[in-house]
């Protein structure tokens, strides 16, 4: 269980503040992390006392209760430093959202004190080898004496090893879906540090078996009741997963930026001194920058329609919010890739030693931008530009 005794953070700014100041400080070893996979264990206890896991905790809770906006933004910071970092308390924040909007008052009363505390949330959810991502097979089995028994086993189980608590994704016996919250040292639960992607090597998403897990039944929230209505389920989660790419593609072109500067040579027909004053190399920062800034930029408009469906929420405001998000995904996971990728275009040969380690940004980014396709998300700005069709309620838009 974190150990550690957490900050309440009291308002958006000082969110930002904070959050700005871990992402510098877990800059300088972020290379060696992913190259050794390094888990970072004393970053999270960091991430923990500095109270950025319970800043959207409601302000009648004793939390900060922070914008949307403001959360993209910390997101965005973190994964500019470390994407593997940021990735880690993704699941958190969404399943403090599921409490926030399923949790009775005794279960957001006991859990919101546990995440001000610094307690993380893992992530058990996604299952390998079923017909399609929301074919859970994972299942709650009620007991004799009102409890329910878990059994199934998780892949993709980002932060599971660092958690103090993981949320479990089930159907229950009336085939519907509810999240479980399983204390990480539960009897029959066993976290399996197996992931091996070539990106994101530190977040441990790895795999979760769950053998019989005995669960109270104050301990579990009917999460499919979330879509029976208009809901930003989906939009809080995926907004936060284009704030990481857009945060990939800032750091990347930001380190590209340094790495010309201070270790390139100029191309001998280019007639300057030093790279940074070849004019072609400047017309294509220009160009990357045009596509960061233009990324960060939907992203800001996705997360203040977020927050406006937040404070007024109906079907016309949680539509107009999934096409807001839709929209930054799709652009964050195209120049995420895109400037990763040109990283190594604009900084030659050199850029491309394996002890430098500058690959991680595009392998970072490769990896990530997997997580649901973008092209479904331009699909249902088709749909709704053309014929005026609103999204579909499901948590991945």
């Amino acid at each position: 269980m974190t150990s550690v005794t957490a900050h309440v953070i009291a308002d958006d700014a000082e969110a930002l503040a904070v959050a700005a100041g871990l992402a510098e400080a877990f800059r300088t070893e972020a290379p060696v992390r992913d190259a050794e996979r390094r888990l970072p264990y004393a970053e999270l206890e960091q991430l923990s006392a500095s109270g950025l896991l319970g800043v959207t905790v409601p302000a009648d809770h004793g939390g900060a209760d922070v914008r949307q906006e403001t959360l993209a933004e910390v997101f965005r910071l973190l994964a500019s430093a470390d994407a593997s970092l940021a990735q880690i308390p993704q699941n958190h924040f969404v399943y403090v959202n599921v409490l926030r909007r399923q949790g009775t008052t005794e279960q957001r009363k006991f859990f919101f004190g546990e995440v001000l505390a610094g307690r993380r949330f893992g992530n058990a959810q996604s299952e390998a080898g079923t017909r399609h991502v929301q074919d859970i097979r994972t299942l709650l089995l009620p007991l004799p004496d009102g409890s329910h028994e878990l059994t199934g086993v998780k892949h993709y189980s980002t932060g599971a090893l660092f958690a103090d608590w993981i949320p479990v994704l089930a159907r229950a016996a009336d085939d519907n879906l509810y999240v479980a919250y399983v204390p990480r040292d539960a009897d029959g639960l066993t976290v399996v540090d197996d992931w091996d992607g070539m990106g994101q090597r530190t977040t441990a998403s790895g795999t979760v078996r769950l053998d019989a897990v005995t669960v109270p039944a104050d301990r579990v929230v009917p999460h499919h009741l979330t879509f029976r209505g208009p809901q930003l389920h989906g939009a809080v989660a995926q907004l936060l997963h284009a704030a990481i790419d857009a945060g990939i593609a800032g750091g990347a072109l930001a380190e590209a930026a340094e790495f010309v500067r201070t270790k390139s040579r100029p191309w001998f027909e280019s007639g300057v001194d030093t790279a940074a004053e070849d004019p072609l190399l400047i017309q294509r920062f220009g160009e990357l920058d045009l596509q960061v800034r233009a990324t960060e930029a939907l992203l800001g408009v996705a997360a203040r329609a977020v927050d406006a469906a937040r404070d007024e929420l109906t079907d016309a405001s949680a539509a107009e919010a999934s096409l807001a998000v839709a929209a930054a995904k799709a652009h964050t996971t195209a120049t995420a890739v895109l400037v990763a990728d040109a990283l190594f275009e604009v900084s030659g040969t050199r850029a491309a030693l394996d002890s430098l380690n500058l690959h991680r940004y595009w392998r970072d980014a490769r990896t990530h931008t997997l997580h649901d396709p973008a092209r479904w998300k331009i699909q249902h700005l088709g749909r709704h530009v053309l014929n005026g069709t609103r999204p579909p309620r499901h948590g991945l838009l």
